[in-house]
């Protein structure tokens, strides 16, 4: 008898201990939205509609974006691309995501850069209007900004 009640409040101990692990555990977080849209004027290379997908890991983020108006001008090999993300930060200042990942790109394939990672904080609410994606192939910088705020909004990072 002492055997079984010793199990049963092992158990017991082991299954509050459980309860209080879940309830003690952090919140999976989340930025939204998760992506948003923006027009983009990158001059003599093109203009028009990109996406910026967000996502986020505690205080990692990393960002992709992606843009069927904007093309490859030639073909480009996997992770040619040295691309910097300058996003606005409502409370003051900028985050920036950078890295050299794309894939491999023909000539009139739609750009894509990305991820590419930044540290972000609780509360953050980034917003492209204002700031910039600048992208180094072969040498050239090519500059692109957004002509009005995303839609439907900044991210915000929990």
């Amino acid at each position: 008898m002492r055997g079984i009640r010793t199990a049963t409040g092992a158990a017991l101990v082991t299954g509050a201990l459980a309860v209080a692990g879940l309830v003690c555990a952090p919140a999976a977080l989340a930025v939204s939205p998760g992506s948003a849209t923006i027009n983009a004027d990158c001059g003599a290379f093109g203009s028009g509609e990109a996406t910026i997908t967000a996502t986020q890991d505690g205080t990692a983020a990393t960002m992709t974006v992606n843009s069927s108006a904007i093309t490859a001008p030639i073909g480009l090999a996997e992770d040619s691309i040295t691309s910097t993300l300058t996003l606005v930060n409502a409370s003051g200042g900028t985050t920036s995501f950078t890295a050299t990942e794309n894939p491999e790109m023909a000539a009139g394939d739609p750009v894509q850069v990305g991820p590419l990672p930044g540290v972000v904080a609780s509360g953050d609410s980034l917003e492209a209007y204002g700031g910039s994606l600048t992208m180094t192939v072969f040498g050239i910088t090519i500059t692109c900004t957004a002509t009005a705020p995303q839609s439907p909004g900044p991210f915000v990072f929990d």
